[in-house]
């Protein structure tokens, strides 16, 4: 992992980001790039009028001044951090400047204070996580971990999940972390024999890894909805985080047959981080 942008309105939530965005970042010598985002149109900074133009020099200059007192804080100075101001708040050019900067993922502060039900609902993460490309690492309070040492991560170990897995792996395997593959089995007609799991289950690491090495390191839990069955083993093992894939046009967590309610992010206290399908 070589670079980490974090999206930064001067909040005390986006300062959580950027101080897990430190800490992700020190084991792999990454560069975090801090991307603040104005309430500024182009219009507004090519307008001819003179007069709309000195107040759109003097906000952009009022901005990176607050901006640049914000990054100035003792625990930055070991990293390195390259500030990015953009004119217009448009959250898919998240997207756009983690693809010109090939960055590896994005890291957001929640203002939920109960959940991330405002979040996932018309809100700027759930629009970030909507067209971002590349993971992003949702955090509702302080990151106290130096590192990531366990992360749960649900499939539903179908053909599609594949690519995801794979992409996952890579990432936790940057972050020296303990990687839970985890399965939920559901009373319902979705419901499988340990036979049919481990079946399903060979199958899909023969697809993914070409062998069965990780058969012994993956999870079986047996809960009445997915969403409990993720967090009652997140909670048994004492996980640093949860990661969940999603489809970007719909949202939180469609990584199993049909979908799964956005109340894993909803209801987690831990991180949640997103890779979409």
């Amino acid at each position: 992992m070589k670079k980490i942008i974090v999206p930064i309105d001067f909040s005390e939530h986006s300062e959580y980001a950027l101080e897990a965005a430190v800490k992700l970042a020190k084991n792999n010598n990454a560069e975090i790039l801090a991307l603040h985002m104005l309430e500024m149109s182009d219009a507004v900074i090519n307008t001819t009028d003179s007069e709309q133009y000195q107040k759109a020099v003097f906000f952009l200059r009022l901005a990176e001044k607050k901006f640049n007192e914000f990054l100035d804080k003792p625990y930055l100075k070991a990293a390195t951090i390259t500030p990015i101001v953009k004119h217009f708040k448009v959250f898919s050019e998240v997207n756009d400047v983690a693809q010109e900067h090939d960055a590896d993922l994005i890291v957001m502060g929640s203002h939920g204070s109960s959940g991330l039900s405002e979040i996932f609902v018309g809100s700027n993460t759930e629009r970030v996580v909507r067209h971002s490309e590349i993971p992003v690492l949702v955090l509702k309070s302080r990151f106290d971990k130096t590192d990531l040492k366990d992360v749960v991560f649900a499939s539903d170990f179908s053909s599609n999940s594949v690519e995801v897995y794979l992409r996952a792996v890579k990432l936790f395997n940057s972050l020296n972390t303990n990687l839970h593959l985890l399965y939920v089995n559901l009373p319902s007609d979705r419901f499988r024999s340990t036979n049919e799991i481990d079946e399903l289950v060979s199958d899909f690491l023969m697809k993914a890894d070409g062998h069965l090495e990780k058969l012994k390191h993956i999870n079986f839990v047996s809960d009445y909805t997915v969403e409990r069955g993720v967090l009652n083993f997140a909670n048994k093992i004492g996980a640093d985080m949860i990661s969940v894939a999603t489809h970007g046009r719909t949202g939180i967590a469609h990584f199993f047959e049909g979908s799964i309610s956005e109340d894993i992010a909803n209801h987690a206290v831990l991180p949640v981080m997103t890779f979409k399908m």
